[in-house]
């Protein structure tokens, strides 16, 4: 029987704690035809040399600099083989037959081009992660949130999602996805650095015809870092910086004008609301984020995009606000929140 060669690329900068906790589960993955790859983003402590020594069977791809997560992956995977990539984070804990329900499911069907498996949180097992739950979806102005999470709010796990079922996104935490296709369309989009790169990428996808899945039938376990802390400027900037530039990218002019018009409005409003509690460095973030979006709408260059459709209709696309519906109407649940008309 035939098995596509499947090769699970971990991106490493100074995880050797991670790698020393979750490679061995890696190592242990029951598929067959796979191999294990890190590339490491110029690590100053000692994580190639434990892998060099504890891991000879690891392929390791070397990168001069910390290149951050999107370039980090691209250039990277100019050495990494195989039919499917498996983009894994080094802080995920995975089960041994995790990659066959997930690439029988894309081999059943040519048109998914991404999938991701369950995400549930490693502290709180039966409590789904914030980095992309049960799959990702994004509303009409551009907000993600996933089945089983909600901005700060991650459900509970009964099998309330358990259905393989199309997505807008699948997380970059475990994401699996044609190898082909990646190259194909450029990669992430190295301007975004990180966050968000996922989405931008399983954007184009549909754009370009492929569907984006999730496969609950495989389970993870991802430590992350849960909801993003508004002290960190650096998350803060790229996140609002990053959204701005995905919306402007991938829709239609018309609806792009009106709708980053109206985010500009809401993120002014997010803005001001923190400087008056004192947050400042969350206020300079999203005024450096709205200025260097405008750097990218009129100076730097842009990613080269061929044969991608804005007209598509995407899978996973909520065509009203979460936000209206999460902090106005009080549904905290996907279910709630899809399920209601306004």
């Amino acid at each position: 029987m035939y098995r596509p060669k499947v090769s699970i690329v971990i991106l490493n900068w100074n995880g050797r704690r991670y790698l020393e906790q979750f490679l061995p589960g890696v190592m242990h993955t029951t598929y067959v035809n796979k191999e294990v790859v890190v590339i490491d983003n110029a690590s100053t402590d000692d994580s190639v040399e434990f892998l060099r020594e504890q891991y000879p069977a690891v392929k390791i791809v070397l990168l001069t600099k910390n290149y951050g997560f999107a370039k980090g992956y691209n250039e990277g995977l100019k050495e990494v083989g195989g039919d499917y990539y498996v983009l894994l984070n080094s802080d995920v804990e995975v089960e041994a037959g995790w990659v066959e329900p997930v690439i029988s499911l894309m081999e059943s069907d040519k048109s998914i081009g991404a999938c991701q498996p369950k995400l549930r949180q490693y502290q709180h097992r039966e409590l789904f992660e914030y980095a992309g739950a049960a799959g990702g979806w994004l509303d009409y102005l551009g907000y993600p949130f996933a089945r089983g999470r909600i901005f700060d709010t991650c459900e509970k796990d009964e099998g309330q999602y358990d259905d393989a079922a199309p997505v807008f996104w699948a997380s970059g935490a475990a994401m699996f996805v044609r190898a082909e296709l990646y190259h194909r369309l450029g990669g992430f989009d190295e301007f975004f650095f990180a966050h968000q790169e996922e989405i931008d990428l399983c954007w184009r996808m549909q754009l370009a015809g492929f569907q984006v899945y999730v496969c609950p039938q495989s389970v993870v376990y991802h430590v992350g870092g849960g909801t993003l802390p508004k002290g960190n400027s650096r998350k803060v900037f790229l996140n609002f910086r990053n959204n701005l530039v995905m919306m402007a990218k991938n829709l239609p002019a018309g609806q792009a004008i009106i709708k980053i018009a109206y985010r500009f409005w809401l993120d002014a409003v997010s803005a001001f609301k923190s400087l008056a509690a004192g947050e400042v460095t969350y206020f300079v973030a999203v005024v450096k984020a709205h200025v260097a979006f405008l750097y990218w709408l009129f100076v730097h260059p842009k990613m080269e995009r061929k044969g991608l459709d804005k007209r598509k209709k995407l899978k996973g696309y909520l065509h009203k606000s979460v936000v209206w519906s999460y902090f106005v109407r009080g549904k905290k649940t996907f279910e709630k929140i899809v399920a209601t008309k306004c």
